[in-house]
């Protein structure tokens, strides 16, 4: 008998095991946290007198298990998202790591740019290589090629920029062999591969790969922003106000608690991001007093096909207005409306 308990206790201890952990091909979302600038923006010799905060917003995305997927139906606290809805076609998790990384890095350059325009400070954009953002499974990268890497040279031809890049791949032949050099993580490889017709293309020769521009930012003084494990673009805005505010002899923040979400763009504008809604009720559960969010305009067509859709302001402030926060949801297009609002803002 008492073998017989300890053998249903441990198909019971199996079964929530597989149901706990047990991934399935889509993913859990849920609010995540607050992160103060401070600790995580370095300027050198800058302000440091500074009596309130930025924050920046994060929300949490993990793979499903059954116990959550059921869960998730009973509660507005997660939102389950299809895989379709998180990865790209063909992605693979590593390769989402890599990305997400990759515009968290994008974010940041763009962050530093905006603020040292708007503060007239000197800044050196420095083109370091090719980012590869993609393979295409059947083109001439794949199996050489990886998500990550960065391409520096063609047949010993130091790349200055991705359209002199294009411009030496868009010359060649197909079967044509080059040598790549490239950076994969901290090595410095060299790959030799065979030039092919790019799929789906009107023979067109090409890597078969999708790709960006990696660049470094030489800035007059010297800035560093700490982000760890923290991946994605949304950061951006809040990013520009924490450095500008240490660029700048004065307190931006006026003494209160501020955080807010957008991607900020070279221009100065404020971008779309998703989650919206759990940041907001992250913010409120740390006491954030003043929150921006991306004042975005959604084209025709996409209000055709998604008629529900909202901007990401109107879903703060239904998100803001359903929890009964007195935060402040403030909307913006640009930095500029955030400084804006900051300017009129009284002091605490």
């Amino acid at each position: 008998m008492k073998m017989r308990k300890w053998g249903i206790l441990a198909i019971v201890l199996v079964l929530v095991a597989v149901l706990g952990l047990y991934p399935l091909d889509m993913y859990i979302s849920r609010p995540g946290g607050a992160y103060d600038l401070a600790p995580l923006v370095e300027v050198e010799g800058g302000d440091e007198n500074n009596q309130g905060t930025f924050s920046l917003m994060t929300i949490a995305i993990g793979k499903a298990t059954p116990i959550t997927y059921a869960y998730s139906n009973f509660t507005d606290k997660m939102k389950l998202l299809p895989a379709t809805k998180v990865r790209r076609h063909g992605e693979s998790d590593e390769e989402y790591a890599v990305r997400q990384k990759k515009l968290m890095t994008d974010s940041k350059m763009h962050a530093i740019s905006v603020a040292f325009n708007k503060t007239n400070l000197p800044i050196e954009k420095i083109f370091k290589g090719v980012f590869v953002v993609g393979v295409l499974a059947d083109g001439a990268a794949a199996g050489k090629l990886q998500v990550g890497d960065v391409i520096q040279t063609i047949d010993q031809k130091q790349l200055a920029s991705t359209q002199e890049f294009i411009d030496e791949i868009g010359t060649k032949p197909a079967g044509r062999e080059v040598d790549l050099q490239v950076k994969r993580g901290k090595q410095v490889i060299h790959i030799p591969l065979q030039l092919k017709e790019l799929p789906g293309t009107d023979h067109r020769v090409g890597l078969g790969i999708q790709f960006e521009e990696q660049i470094t930012l030489q800035t007059e003084p010297k800035v560093d922003i700490h982000t760890e494990d923290i991946g994605g673009p949304s950061a951006g805005l809040m990013f520009t106000l924490e450095l500008m505010n240490r660029l700048l002899d004065e307190d931006l923040t006026k003494g209160y608690n501020i955080a807010g979400t957008g991607e900020i763009l070279e221009d100065g504008s404020v971008g779309r991001i998703g989650g919206i809604d759990f940041k907001v009720i992250a913010a409120d559960r740390q006491d954030i007093e003043v929150f921006f969010a991306p004042n975005d305009e959604l084209p025709a067509e996409v209000k055709k096909k998604n008629p529900h859709l909202v901007s990401n302001y109107e879903e703060a402030k239904a998100t803001a207005v359903k929890i009964g926060t007195s935060m402040k949801v403030v909307p913006v297009k640009t930095v500029d409306d955030a400084l804006r609002y900051l300017k009129q803002l009284p002091e605490k």
